[in-house]
């Protein structure tokens, strides 16, 4: 499952206190999103249960957008500790994205 974010200081508290977060930006006008977003959460759900996943809609928080210099959706940022680890924008594929955040996770939740 994932949480929609409204505004800026909510996803900087969030990142800032949660230990493995993974902020998907898009918007409902982009199909390539529509389709990729429930593959990514469906590998959180059954690969990395500890990970939160959030969604912010571009169009909607274009000021949170700005904020983290995101140019092109779909945009994946994942933060381990608060610390911003991985950015992957357009083309994200699942076994690349799989393995980005086992490691990490691993040494984090082991």
């Amino acid at each position: 499952m994932n949480i929609n974010i409204k505004t800026l200081s909510e996803i900087e508290e969030i990142i800032k206190n949660e230990s493995a977060t993974l902020v998907y930006f898009s918007h409902e006008q982009c199909n390539v999103c529509k389709v990729l977003k429930p593959k990514i959460e469906s590998l959180i759900e059954s690969e990395f249960p500890l990970l939160k996943m959030y969604y912010i809609d571009t169009i909607l928080t274009p000021e949170i957008s700005a904020q983290f210099g995101i140019f092109a959706v779909p945009t994946i940022i994942i933060y381990f500790d608060g610390n911003e680890s991985y950015r992957k924008s357009r083309n994200i594929g699942m076994t690349e994205l799989y393995e980005l955040i086992e490691r990490p996770y691993q040494m984090l939740f082991g």
